[in-house]
């Protein structure tokens, strides 16, 4: 995830505002001055909310959040798209389907038929049916595939929205805002900033302005899901080493334990000395009556 500087949001044309006749008086916060009849925009607060943006994004995708990239205007949907895709996010480029947000179970029902249309094409179902209306089927596919194209990943309402130009995708942003769900969006001259969680103050029709910053907050996701992603697998490996059975310690061959034979052969050595003790008492014993024995001996033919 890499930083953005003053330089690059200078290039990339990001300062440049429209006609200050057409200025929105609630822009005027991040409007730097005023130069042959155009706005320039304070690049200082371009950066902060570019900053700001980028840390929310990816802390939100660490936690598993997901984020839909809107921009339906013709400069930026193959910005856009291409964005979105190498990120792995959502994305709508054509047109904002109305109640798209607001009324998710339609929606969503949508979602998961265009899923079992593709799915039957693939696997032959459809030729059960007569060529023309497998034709009709396909057009019904491909019409429905253009708006809903970048979408049939989504299986929850989004956690945050990002809107390249938040004047012309009023209708998303009137719907977030209902649900109470962030906005990101690019905020010009022309536009109301009020209602945007985070304002990114720029250029919204300059191809290049536009592809900066979008990519910065696709990086950011990116950045984030593979993180999370990482995270999860570290703890499903602890988890599995701490399931696994423990192996008993096994001893090389020809090598005995030293703990356990100490105690054997203490109990060997005590009824040794035990015996050897016992032995010698027997000894003396029998001394004193061959001693006896003996003197009876000597006795006997003296008597005789």
């Amino acid at each position: 995830m890499k930083d953005i500087t003053l330089e690059q949001l200078l290039e990339a044309g990001c300062h440049f505002g429209h006609k200050a006749e057409r200025w929105h008086p609630k822009a005027s916060e991040f409007i730097w001055a005023e130069k042959d009849g155009i706005h320039i925009i304070d690049l200082a607060k371009t950066k902060s909310g570019l900053d700001a943006a980028i840390a929310f994004v990816s802390t939100l995708a660490e936690a598993g959040g997901t984020v839909l990239f809107v921009g339906t205007k013709r400069q930026a949907r193959g910005v856009v798209k291409e964005a979105a895709v190498n990120a792995g996010a959502s994305f709508l480029t054509q047109r904002w389907i109305g109640g798209f947000m607001t009324n998710w179970e339609g929606v969503h029902k949508n979602i998961q038929k265009i899923i079992k249309m593709m799915d039957d094409q693939k696997n032959g179902g459809w030729k059960k049916f007569p060529k023309h209306e497998q034709t009709k089927m396909g057009r019904y596919l491909n019409r429905l595939n253009v708006d809903y194209e970048g979408v049939l990943m989504l299986n929850d309402l989004p956690k945050a929205i990002f809107v390249v130009d938040v004047r012309k995708e009023q209708s998303a942003v009137r719907e977030a805002q209902r649900l109470s769900i962030p906005v990101i969006g690019i905020v010009d001259t022309n536009a109301d900033p009020t209602g945007i969680d985070y304002v990114i103050p720029a250029n919204d029709d300059a191809v290049g302005s536009v592809q900066l910053i979008v990519s910065a907050i696709a990086e950011a996701y990116k950045a984030g899901h593979d993180k999370a992603e990482k995270e999860a697998l570290h703890l499903s490996e602890q988890a599995a080493k701490a399931a696994a059975p423990s192996k008993p310690k096994t001893e090389p061959q020809g090598q005995v334990s030293t703990e356990k034979t100490e105690p054997v052969v203490k109990i060997n050595e005590a009824k040794t000395t035990a015996e050897t003790e016992k032995k010698a008492e027997e000894a003396k014993e029998e001394k004193p009556a061959k001693k006896s024995e003996k003197v009876k001996k000597d006795v006997a033919p003296e008597a005789k």
